[in-house]
């Protein structure tokens, strides 16, 4: 599995680039809610490098949608 997941923490202040984190810690922070659907990620192999919304990244936003039900988060 890749470990090269980035993804951008807002702060009070700044936004800070979090990672290189794994996949499995990348799906759990999901599964916790820090990382949400509107929270822009990076991955080397898997977004070419881009920043993307989780949103916008079709398996992430599976993972969202099946660990919260209840959100109208799409």
């Amino acid at each position: 599995m890749s470990s090269d997941w980035y993804f951008l923490k807002r702060g009070f202040f700044r936004t800070k680039k979090v990672g290189p984190i794994s996949e499995p810690d990348f799906l759990h922070r999901i599964e916790k809610g820090e990382i949400s659907p509107d929270t822009l990620v990076s991955s080397i192999t898997k977004t070419h490098g881009h920043w993307l919304h989780v949103r916008d990244i079709q398996a992430a936003n599976k993972h969202w949608n099946k660990t919260h039900p209840n959100t109208n988060k799409a």
